[in-house]
């Protein structure tokens, strides 16, 4: 499929770079520390979505809000038995979350410069601005976005505004990304167009079923194969 000049906007983490399995090598070391108060793994694991989710509504995405997630549960678990030196070793986690530099996936680079030569491409990320945009200039893919959004929640709310930002053409305009929940579904649901790229450490939090829209949308398994369709 070659189509005309179109409008896309391109998901950053676990699109462009790895991001989420440095979360989960961190939430895996966290599981591991609080297995001698005597909880089950997939017990502690629930305490902490639970936790992530309510922190997510009061105070957004991004590391800071994920190590006050870790702490809470972990003072949560631990009652009486809390220690100082585990709440040490939890900021020693979360610090050291932060140094990740962006790893760059793999055909990225040469991807987009083959689609920015063609098409309109947008940055269109969610989290904490100040962070996200750390990440951003540090991975330097920059130079190939028209633009760089960040927004605190991908809906189609969201995804509306985009469209009247930027001025996109509903019809040739697509939403690229690895999160049925944040990326393809509502994009959808703003009569946008969708390219799917399934990543095997998506986010827990996530996961949904891909829902049908308005609009059309690709499943592609690897960046790269953007080549193919645009």
């Amino acid at each position: 499929m070659t189509l005309s000049r179109q409008t896309l906007l391109i998901d950053a983490d676990d699109t462009l770079w790895e991001n989420n399995v440095f979360f989960e090598q961190t939430i895996d070391s966290f599981v591991s520390a609080l297995e001698p108060l005597g909880y089950p793994r997939d017990y502690i694991r629930r305490i902490l979505n639970e936790t992530e989710r309510r922190n997510i509504r009061q105070h957004g995405y991004g590391v800071r809000s994920f190590g006050r997630s870790l702490e809470e549960t972990y003072l949560k678990l631990a009652g009486s038995m809390a220690r100082r030196d585990m709440l040490g070793q939890i900021a020693d986690m979360v610090r050291e979350l932060e140094r990740i530099p962006p790893k760059i996936l793999d055909g990225v680079p040469e991807t987009l410069a083959y689609l920015t030569s063609r098409h309109r491409l947008i940055l269109f990320s969610k989290g904490e601005p100040a962070e996200q945009a750390g990440k951003v200039e540090r991975s330097g893919l920059q130079s190939y976005f028209e633009a760089i959004e960040i927004v605190s929640e991908k809906n189609a709310k969201a995804y509306e505004h985009a469209v009247e930002q930027f001025h996109i053409v509903k019809a040739t305009g697509w939403m690229v990304g690895n999160s049925p929940r944040s990326d393809i579904n509502p994009a959808l649901d703003a009569g946008l167009n969708a390219v799917f790229i399934p990543h095997p450490d998506t986010w827990e939090l996530e996961h949904t079923e891909l829902r049908s829209g308005t609009g059309k949308i690709v499943i592609v398994q690897a960046f790269r194969d953007l080549r193919e369709h645009f």
